[in-house]
């Protein structure tokens, strides 16, 4: 009897790296990655000469976070559920209180933070803001605030209302740059 040693069978292992790369490259194309979209704001263009604007004190709404998160409105502490009414007050105060702003043309909103501060009061600060003057504008196309958000996202139902409402409200925010008060 012959002593023949069998050997295993070999697979063919060259076309694994091909389908290998096949799979690779069709789950890169058909995978979406999801980004975060982050504020959008919109910035104004570069300008290589400072602009002097004269503003009277009465039309800046001064809002300062400090490094603890305290907010300090018109040099007046207050939380972040308080600054939405002070800023409507504020901007619709057409000149009747001599330290308000005398037209929502005129009022701008100065908002200032310290490098120590949480994103998330920012946040929420702006978010604030925000609300104060969509819900002025929905007061002065006398709407409710659910019909003008509804208006605002789409642009197909943007009328000459909805533009007039902007021109009138206008949304002037003036962010400074950080300061590091709080030594961080």
């Amino acid at each position: 009897m012959k002593n023949k040693s069998r050997s295993a069978p070999e697979i063919n292992a060259s076309s694994m790296a091909d389908i290998a790369f096949l799979l690779l490259i069709f789950f890169l194309v058909t995978t979406t990655i999801a980004s975060d979209k982050g504020l959008s704001i919109l910035l104004p263009p570069k300008n290589d000469q400072q602009l002097d604007i004269k503003m009277k004190e009465r039309n800046i709404f001064k809002v300062f976070i400090n490094s603890n998160n305290q907010l300090l409105v018109e040099e007046q502490l207050m939380s972040v559920n308080q600054v939405k009414e002070a800023a409507k007050k504020f901007i619709s105060n057409n000149g009747r209180d001599p330290k308000s702003s005398e037209s929502p043309q005129a009022a701008v909103i100065s908002l200032k933070t310290d490098r120590g501060t949480k994103y998330e009061v920012y946040i929420a600060v702006m978010d604030e803001l925000k609300k104060a003057y969509n819900e002025l504008r929905a007061a002065y196309m006398g709407i409710t605030l659910a019909e003008y958000l509804e208006i605002e996202n789409d642009s197909k139902k943007q009328n000459a209302k909805f533009e007039e409402a902007k021109k009138a409200i206008p949304y002037q925010l003036s962010e400074a740059e950080p300061t590091n008060v709080g030594g961080n």
